[in-house]
């Protein structure tokens, strides 16, 4: 079906941060499939993972125990806030998940009458028709109407607004901590930590989209450590498995409670193939020192953006993000940017906003890092001369 507007461009095989097209040309891949791709391609690590089992079982279905989710979900308990962990396939579906917990927490805590979830303008959560509505895009939502009801938005990072905004209906509150479509737009300073605040002052649970954001992609395991709060719930997916599609919800043992045996499910989620490249993508991403050089990677990166910013004038005009999460706004039509890079052989996101999302693999090199803004360089100068 004729949904996506396709470059002309056919990838045969990846090799680390690179893609090579059926012609022989070699690509950059700086969008690394929308942040999904953390450690790049064909990593060796992941294939013998899900290589080995694919030798032994595909898929038994949630009614039985499955050890890979049971040594995943350990983990992530092991290294987050969270008590317990819900599988998925998809971003999408752990959102759908979350905006369900936030409703039948307050249902089983004896208040039905609070369904209404808080959420931001500029906000992305998905293209489901609950996920849609949670958005704030619509063009997205274009022809899909009626829209279910139950959500209330107000501006990303005014929390006078989102006080304001609670009423005796309200569940709970769903955010991004970096706004990824809408623009990598980074939480403004303490707007995280307040949103915790007013929640805890209201009986409400806090939920981030960090679909985007986590994996590492900040530098740290989720973009809510870089704060002084904890939300109750938080969602997953995109570099969880590297690659392989695979979703997760992580929550509190509070906000967890309220999903119990019959209220939620998923016929693939957490099959054993997707398992074993998730497990595999935190064997790498929790090794020591693997942070810092996602952290020391986007120094390097900024730095060189901000000198390229310099050298041409009229070509970016912000930098944006944290981590390898980062966006050029530009002063051009960012459509033309992302097709000149890659006219240069480098691979990019757009966004909104007039950004150009730089998603790099999360263990990418200082010469890797330096070839793309040599990309970035030869675009500008196409732009600005």
């Amino acid at each position: 079906m004729p949904t996506y507007a396709r470059a002309d461009l056919a990838f045969e095989k990846g090799e680390g941060p690179y893609l090579y097209a059926q012609d022989g040309r070699r690509f950059l891949d700086f969008g690394s499939g929308v942040a999904v791709n953390c450690l790049g391609h064909a990593h060796p690590h992941l294939i013998a993972a899900l290589t080995e089992q694919a030798g032994k079982v595909w898929h038994t279905s949630n009614l039985y125990r499955v050890p890979g989710q049971e040594k995943l979900a350990k983990r992530l308990v092991e290294h987050t806030f969270a008590d317990t962990v819900f599988f998925c396939n998809s971003g999408a579906e752990a959102n759908e998940a979350g905006l369900k917990m936030l409703r039948r927490y307050q249902y089983v805590s004896g208040n039905a009458e609070k369904n209404r979830i808080l959420v931001a303008s500029n906000a992305f959560h998905g293209r489901t028709i609950g996920t849609l509505t949670a958005g704030a895009s619509d063009k997205y939502r274009e022809g899909f109407g009626p829209m279910p009801e139950g959500f209330d938005r107000v501006a990303f990072g005014n929390l006078n607004e989102l006080r304001n905004a609670i009423t005796e209906k309200t569940a709970g509150i769903l955010v991004e901590p970096v706004q990824g479509e809408g623009g990598i737009m980074p939480a403004p300073e303490g707007y995280l930590e307040g949103l915790r605040q007013a929640a805890d002052e209201y009986g409400l649970l806090v939920m981030f989209d960090e679909i985007q954001t986590g994996i590492g992609r900040t530098g740290k395991l989720f973009a809510y450590e870089w704060t002084d709060m904890v939300p109750d719930i938080i969602s997953s997916a995109k570099g969880l498995g590297g690659g392989f599609p695979v979703g997760a919800l992580l929550a509190n043992e509070k906000a967890a409670a309220a999903l119990t045996p019959g209220m939620h499910g998923s016929t693939f989620g957490g099959n054993p193939l997707a398992m074993a490249a998730a497990n595999a993508v935190l064997d790498e991403v929790l090794k020591p020192g693997f942070f810092d050089n996602v952290l020391a990677m986007s120094k390097l990166l900024r730095n060189g953006l901000a000198a390229l910013s310099a050298k041409h004038p009229g070509f970016i005009e912000e930098v944006r993000g944290k981590g390898l999460l980062l966006g050029m706004k530009m002063v051009p039509n960012n459509g033309d940017v992302v097709a000149k890079l890659r006219e240069q052989n480098l691979l990019t996101v757009p966004a909104g906003d007039n950004v150009v999302r730089l998603l790099p693999p999360l263990n990418i090199t200082k010469t890797q890092v330096d070839e793309a803004l040599a990309a970035i360089d030869a675009a500008a100068a196409a732009f600005t001369s």
